[in-house]
């Protein structure tokens, strides 16, 4: 499950990606139009600009930016970034690994299936990109299955 920070950071990210190309964008403009919490967003933004997602620009005209088109930023990056582990168990996880304190890995069936949901999922997440939410937010409601 993502985290209320994670969501939070789509939410800026995305609110930067449709703003691409127009110039920096108040972190004050991101926390209202998105309504995410100040604090919160500072830190995120801040999270980002490490993570060379963003830029920021100080002064007047100052703001964050993107560092790179929408189409660029994958889904799966960011969500590694802030949320940590994609997959569901850490013996299953390609950047996080741990091994689980009780289990045999050559014999259990769950660590097989999680790693076939991540491998699923990985799939999806390595394809999408801010532009596919910019998009979708764009195309108006559906409904999900």
């Amino acid at each position: 499950m993502l985290s209320k920070k994670t969501q939070y950071a789509f939410r800026a990210l995305t609110h930067l990606a449709e703003n691409y190309g127009e110039g920096p964008v108040l972190i004050s403009d991101i926390s209202e139009r998105r309504k995410i919490p100040l604090k919160f967003l500072e830190n995120i933004l801040n999270e980002m600009k490490k993570a060379g997602i963003l830029e920021s620009k100080k002064g007047k005209g100052g703001g964050y930016i993107l560092k790179m088109a929408p189409n660029k930023i994958k889904l799966s990056t960011v969500i590694r970034l802030v949320n940590g582990p994609i997959a569901l168990l850490p013996c299953v996880s390609l950047n996080f690994y741990r091994k689980c304190d009780d289990c045999d890995e050559t014999n259990c069936g769950l660590r097989r299936v999680m790693a076939i949901t991540r491998d699923a999922t990985l799939k999806i997440l390595e394809k999408k990109t801010l532009a596919d939410i910019v998009f979708e937010e764009q195309a108006g409601p559906k409904t999900l299955r």
